[in-house]
Parts: structure tokens; C-alpha cells; sequence
């Protein structure tokens, strides 16, 4: 029951969104919950059958981003199903704000599911994250003051991004006609947007690209989707969704309790993205804490490295947050893809990671900061965490979580692009 207004009422579920990732999710909620709705994140696609929670949005965290483009289909429609069971009105598909993905997938093809199980023939893609520094300007997506090919996702171990030309990107990855709403007709707002979206819809457009350079815009972009049973983009343009609903007189004014329960146990990072911020971060936080690395090479010769890393955790646990990350640089991580295939060395380092934290929490961690999306997928399927209580944001786009039910963690999970470069050590002050 959620009180409106004074007055108590059964909420029904507005939003369901669907996410290519675990942190990508967490991002997706926090910016909900600014919004004013009461948003719950589960892990995986539910089981038929498994009640939808009682919130104004609910997050299904897939871990689709870099599976097979035909697994990353079946897993997004399974959970459209779920939310779809539960009521909700319109349903978002949450990607990167880099449009992490390949010339195959998973983009194109899993916006081109949903559109097809909701009976919808039209929806837009916009991941612009000004506040981040992800924009996109005449359907380029810049990354700071350069296009996304020149900055270190050119050099992603999964999904490199050599291109900025978003229509040319999902263009490649689905047989749908791919349109572009430019600044000039964004920035009259939304209006003007929505009678572009029109237009290209009539002209057989199935994918429209919106350009979004700050939040205002963003919010015209939001505003402009009312009507749309799907929306695709990155949290960014989620943004504009809730002010719909309320002007719908569907949702209330809400004020969201970001604060949790008191932390406890012990603080830890387990890092294994390897972003320039991560690397930054990484870096940071070394200088000043124990730090141990996971080698890739070290477990390709089958050493326990859980173990070892465990082994030298344990003691230093007391004396505050330690730092275990198996991050490195692209010439490092290139080399052992090379030995081992890219698909293989990263399962086998989350397969790692995943143990360690496993390893920490029953030492008496509990809270955990993980960095990157594939490594905040892993930790949490090895602990068994369902679903997350979203809580104080740290830096844009990440704040704490507490996981619900057991083991009960407070969680910060990090998409690996995110954060200053003081991030995991600023990360524990937050959380008091």
C-alpha cells in the first residue's frame, strides 16, 4: 500500500523495464526513484507465475548485453511476459549509455521482439546520459567532448564500439528502417518531437534515433513517448516517464525514502571492468588501500586465485575497505583472449570474482561495492540475490542498494564507465 495524497491505496504496476545488465538496472531504478516512483529491482526474468511486486515500476536485470543475440531474445521476452502479467502500462528497454553491443545484437533484435510481442510497429533508441557525459548530436554519440569511437570503448573486450553513428550501428543489427529526430526539431521540445516521431512512423520508420545533448532535453523526449507501449534507451531519458503518469493523475506524489538500514560488516570492491574509469578508479584506490589482483593468466594455469585472494582478504578485513580486481589494461586483456577466447577468459574471471565475493560475505562483508556489469551479474547470481531496495545516490547514475531478503548486503553496483576517480573509497561515507 502506498499513501497518495492521505490517502491509502493498492498501487498498480505503471512501468515495467526491462535491462541488458545488472548495474545498467540499478541506474535505470535510481533514476525512478527521483522521479517519485516506488521501483523495485529483481534479478532474471521470474519464474510464470511469481507475483509482481507491489511498486510504480519494477527493473527486470537481465544479463542479455553480450549473450547470443537469440538468448538475449528469449530471455527480454520472457520477462516483457511477466511485466506484461502484472499490468504494466508501458515498458522501457534499458541499454548502455555507450550502446554497448555488436553488429549483430543485442540492441536491434531485442527492441524488434518487444515491439513485436506488444503489437507495436514503432519506438525510439536514445542512451544519452548528459550528466555523465554521454550525448548525441545529429545521431552521434559522443563520450565527453569526443565521439564514442575514440574514446576507451573502442576498446571494450566484448563490445567494441568503433562506430558513433547510432542509425548505422542499430541499422546493422535490425531489417527495420532506422530514423533520426535531430537537435533542431529536440530542442522545441516535445511537441515538436512527437510530430516528428509521427511523421517518420508514417513514413514506415520502425527505430527512430533522438538526439539529447542535456537533461531538459531528455525530459521533452520523455514527455513526448506518452503514448508509446515501448520506449528503448538509457536511464537518461527515463527520465521524462513519470512526469507522464502523473499528469495522467496514475501516480501521486510520492516522497521516496532513499535512506536504508544501518550498514554493517566489513567493506569491499571487487573490480572487474576494465574502463578507463574503472582503471582510474582502481588506481585510486590502491594508493591508499590493500589491493590485491586477480590474474587471468594465473587462473588460465588453474592456481586457486579465489582461494589466495580469500586467504589474503581475511586478515586485512578489519583494518577497513580492501580492493580485489582482476581489471586490466586492453593490451593485458587482449593477450589472454587471444590464449583463451574472449567468451571463455571472461566467464572463467566472473566465475572468480563471483567466488570471492561469495568468499567475503562469509567472512563478515556486508558492503560491497562491484564494478562492472558482466562482474555485478556474477556476484550476485553466486549469492543469490533476487532483488534489490534502492538507497542513496553515490555518484550519477549509481546508488547504494540493499539486497532483499538473504544474505542482507548493502550492494553498490557500478556500470564500469561510471563514477570519479575517488569512487570506491567515497563510496563507504556515503553509506552511514
Amino acid at each position: 500500500m502506498a499513501r497518495r495524497g492521505g490517502k491509502e491505496h493498492k498501487t498498480k504496476l505503471l512501468l515495467g523495464a526491462i535491462a541488458d545488465d545488472l548495474t545498467g538496472a540499478t541506474d535505470l531504478c535510481n533514476t525512478l526513484v527521483a522521479g517519485g516512483m516506488r521501483t523495485v529491482q529483481v534479478i532474471g526474468a521470474p519464474r510464470a507465475g511469481t507475483a509482481v511486486p507491489d511498486a510504480d515500476a519494477v527493473v527486470v536485470a537481465l544479463k542479455s548485453r553480450t549473450v547470443p543475440p537469440a538468448k538475449a531474445v528469449r530471455e527480454s521476452r520472457a520477462a516483457l511476459a511477466w511485466l506484461r502479467k502484472g499490468g504494466a502500462r508501458q515498458v522501457f528497454f534499458k541499454y548502455c549509455s555507450t550502446f554497448d553491443s555488436t553488429p549483430r545484437g543485442n540492441i536491434g533484435p531485442v527492441a524488434d521482439a518487444l515491439l513485436d510481442d506488444l503489437g507495436a510497429d514503432f519506438t525510439v533508441a536514445c542512451p544519452a546520459f548528459p550528466t555523465n557525459g554521454r550525448t548525441v548530436y545529429k545521431g552521434h554519440l559522443f563520450v565527453g567532448d569526443g565521439l564514442l569511437e575514440n574514446s576507451g570503448m573502442r576498446n571494450h573486450p566484448l563490445t567494441p564500439m568503433r562506430d558513433s553513428n547510432l542509425v548505422a550501428v542499430l541499422g546493422a543489427q535490425t531489417p527495420r528502417p532506422v530514423g533520426l529526430v535531430g537537435h533542431e526539431t529536440v530542442r522545441e521540445g516535445a511537441g515538436a518531437i512527437r510530430r516528428a516521431l509521427d511523421r517518420l512512423r508514417e513514413a514506415g520508420t520502425r527505430h527512430a534515433v533522438v538526439d539529447a545533448i542535456a537533461d531538459g532535453d531528455l525530459m521533452a523526449i520523455g514527455e513526448s513517448c506518452v503514448d508509446l507501449p515501448l520506449v528503448t534507451g538509457g536511464s537518461g531519458v527515463a527520465m521524462g516517464l513519470p512526469a507522464n503518469f502523473r499528469e495522467s493523475g496514475l501516480l501521486g506524489e510520492t516522497e521516496e525514502a532513499a535512506a536504508l538500514p544501518v550498514a554493517g560488516g566489513y567493506a569491499a570492491v571487487v573490480a572487474g571492468s576494465c574502463s578507463p574509469a574503472t582503471l582510474g578508479q582502481i588506481e585510486r584506490m590502491a594508493a591508499s588501500r590493500p589491493a590485491f589482483f586477480v590474474d587471468a593468466e594465473a587462473l588460465a594455469a588453474r592456481r586457486r586465485v579465489a582461494a589466495e585472494a580469500l586467504a589474503w582478504a581475511r586478515p586485512r578485513l578489519a583494518d577497513g575497505p580492501v580492493l580485489i580486481y582482476a581489471s586490466a589494461a586492453p593490451t593485458r586483456v587482449k593477450r589472454i583472449q587471444k590464449r583463451l577466447g574472449a567468451d571463455k577468459a571472461g566467464a572463467m574471471i566472473e566465475r572468480c570474482l563471483g567466488r570471492i565475493a561469495k568468499g567475503l560475505v562469509d567472512a563478515g562483508v556486508g558492503r560491497l561495492v562491484v564494478a562492472g556489469g558482466e562482474t555485478a551479474g556474477a556476484v550476485v547470481g553466486t549469492l543469490g540475490v533476487q532483488a534489490l531496495r534502492i538507497g542513496a545516490e553515490i555518484d550519477p547514475g549509481v546508488p547504494w542498494t540493499m539486497s532483499v531478503g538473504e544474505p542482507r548486503l548493502h550492494l553498490a553496483l557500478k556500470s564500469g564507465n561510471f563514477g570519479a576517480s575517488d569512487f570506491f573509497t567515497r563510496a563507504f561515507d556515503v553509506l552511514l
